[in-house]
């Protein structure tokens, strides 16, 4: 039996006012609507220098004193570790940055940022500014900090 018929036996099919109402106020479909709306105007933003949005915070998030390991960027961008490794590859054949062994536990890896990885970000910086300065400027009636605050809680 088809789902469709298994709904219809089951009882009626939901009726089309439902679907509105879950298009009017479901947060997860304006998140994820948001999410894509603002990481394609990034991506367009980023194109110059050849990088996405999600290649630039994986390249920004490696940017601290001390190479993170790989475990900690991907909790940080909230990715498993298979996607994150999956992102890795293209950036690492680039030499923007080496992924290596940990020295003090061999199961885990280290990741650095490397000097062509550090020039990117220093040429992506100015586009990554610019388009953050125009996507708060589109939240200028709401408060930018406040959104930010309240979609970490959801994380």
């Amino acid at each position: 039996m088809s789902k469709d018929r298994d709904s219809r036996v089951q009882g009626e099919l939901l009726p089309f006012s439902v679907t509105l109402h879950v298009r009017d106020t479901c947060l997860c479909l304006h998140l994820q609507r948001a999410a894509r709306a603002a990481a394609r105007r990034f991506d367009e933003a980023l194109r110059p220098v050849g990088l996405t949005n999600g290649q630039f915070s994986l390249l920004m998030s490696l940017n601290r004193p001390q190479p993170p390991l790989m475990r900690d960027v991907a909790s940080l961008l909230a990715m498993d570790r298979t996607t994150l490794t999956a992102m890795l590859k293209p950036l690492a054949r680039r030499g923007l940055l080496e992924v290596a062994e940990d020295k003090t536990d061999r199961r885990g890896r280290r990741l650095t940022l490397l000097p062509e990885g550090h020039a990117l970000l220093q040429r992506a910086m100015p586009l990554w500014s610019r388009t953050e300065t125009e996507m708060e400027a589109m939240l200028a009636a709401t408060n930018a900090e406040k959104l930010r605050d309240d979609l970490r809680a959801l994380s």
